[in-house]
């Protein structure tokens, strides 16, 4: 099984999103029983919660089930569970690193650095544009599947 994680700040907008749409791209492609996705905060603000309406908004607009998600926060046993772990922005990154004493390890990855824009995903909680988060996340996801599958010949 390979076990991808998205992570943002606070695990109610972005990762969830994330988690959300590569789920529903990896079961589009049948591959549910060879890639498992999950999502995590850096923070302990939204244990427990659910997405921002605004992610559920979009997530339903484009019929993308967000059933199970809840907010989490990121342990440093999840650098051993998991093969990827996304983080959203430069700053999720850093966090990543720190928390699973793993410093620039090629399996944390900011999900944009997989696409031609080489840069963060906005926070719509902050921002409130959670149609331009939801465009670069999709790109960014498909690109995610992308070197899934080549790496792992899927």
């Amino acid at each position: 099984m390979i076990n991808v994680l998205f992570v943002c700040l606070g695990n109610i907008c972005r990762s969830p999103m994330a988690e959300a749409l590569f789920r529903d791209l990896v079961k589009k492609e049948k591959l549910e029983d060879q890639i498992s996705v999950d999502s995590a905060a850096t923070s302990s603000w939204h244990i427990g919660s659910p997405p921002h309406n605004g992610t559920l908004a979009i997530l339903k607009k484009y019929n993308i089930s967000s059933e199970g998600l809840t907010g989490r926060q990121l342990t440093k046993d999840d650098f051993e569970k998991f093969d990827y772990i996304i983080g959203m922005d430069e700053s999720n990154t850093k966090n990543i690193a720190s928390i699973t004493g793993q410093p620039k390890h090629p399996k944390i990855i900011r999900l944009l650095d997989l696409t031609d824009h080489y840069k963060d995903v906005p926070d719509p909680y902050y921002t409130g544009d959670f149609q331009e988060t939801y465009d670069l996340v999709s790109e960014g996801c498909q690109a995610l599947l992308r070197k899934i599958r080549k790496e792992h010949g899927l």
